[in-house]
């Protein structure tokens, strides 16, 4: 048990804590496990409203800073394959997804992919035609210090 009074502070509020992010992944599970069975049972509408909810409650589970959001993008990749997989549906692949943010990257990635051999040609090109570096010049000698004049009077 800690004796300084700071310390003493600390573990109350980390038992404080605990409680509070135990409360929020218990609430996770129970959504994730209510998705489950909804998928078991095989009711689509039911399936459908089971797995915004369990979307809400991990992405409450982030904003509180209980998951980290790894955690939550895993976990929402579970359920999305496990609802298709239930549905007869196939999962899109990840690379098709587009989410906020992922739409440059994918852009960037297509058009990357799609580079021509006449393209890679005429670059090709310009590097043969390029000039060979020009010979370096030497830097001129350093001045020997000249000897101030003093005037005798």
């Amino acid at each position: 048990m800690p004796i300084i009074k700071q310390a003493i502070k600390r573990a109350k509020q980390a038992l404080v804590r605990r409680s509070h992010n135990l409360q929020v992944k218990r609430a996770v599970k129970q959504d994730i496990t209510a998705l489950h069975d909804a998928l078991t049972a095989g009711d689509t509408k039911e399936i459908q409203e089971k797995l915004g909810a369990a979307y809400s409650e991990i992405d409450r589970a982030v904003k509180k800073h209980t998951l980290h959001k790894n955690t939550a993008a895993r976990r929402k990749s579970q359920l999305a394959h496990a609802v298709a997989k239930a549905s007869g549906v196939e999962a899109t692949p990840a690379e098709a997804k587009t989410t906020k943010g992922a739409g440059k990257k994918a852009a960037t990635a297509k058009t990357t992919v799609k580079k021509t051999t006449a393209a890679k040609a005429t670059v090709a090109k310009k590097a043969a035609a390029k000039k060979p570096a020009a010979a370096k010049v030497k830097a001129p000698a350093a001045k020997k210090p000249v000897a101030k004049k003093t005037d005798d009077k």
